[in-house]
């Protein structure tokens, strides 16, 4: 995002990172950080332990670094990898949770995703259903006709003079 002459926001009105998107980029760099530095540690230290729960910990915090970056940025491209990465987020929590609970065995140790995020305070339950609902909602689409009926038309050409 850049910042005008005045020091406003020169972000466009489609774009993730405006807004309700701070807060929702900021709490996605702090799960990115707390998952990906706790499934490299679990990995490194306790590997062979639970080697599928602790690298996908790890994978889980790598796809939070990647939403956060993708939401950051929040424009063009951007906005397709960061639907790709909420979207497997909210994917990746659901069928771990689900596994979690209906097949301990396979978790011995416990995940971001273990139990729908219970650990995390369920925010990996919830981040992706927001995540996809702003993605939504700040849609180029959206954003486009809102401006689009906002704002009067106004010719590019001045008319032509008929008595010429």
């Amino acid at each position: 995002m850049d910042l005008d002459r005045t020091g406003g926001s020169t972000a466009s009105p489609h774009s993730t990172s405006s807004g309700f998107g701070r807060l929702l980029v900021a709490v996605y760099a702090i799960l990115a950080l707390a998952a990906t530095v706790r499934g490299a540690y679990q990995l490194v230290a306790h590997g062979s332990e639970a080697p599928l729960a602790y690298s996908l910990s790890l994978a889980a915090g790598i796809v939070y670094v990647v939403a956060t970056l993708a939401l950051a940025k929040g424009t063009g491209r951007w906005r397709t990898v960061a639907w790709v990465t909420v979207s497997i987020e909210l994917v990746g929590v659901l069928t771990v949770g689900l596994l979690t609970i209906v097949d301990a065995g396979d978790f011995p140790e416990a995940t971001v995703w273990s139990s729908f995020g219970q650990g995390y305070g369920y925010v990996p339950l919830v981040l992706p259903l927001v995540g996809l609902f702003w993605l939504w909602r700040t849609r180029p689409t959206a954003a486009a006709s809102a401006a689009a009926s906002a704002v009067p038309s106004v010719p590019s050409e001045p008319p032509a003079n008929p008595a010429a």
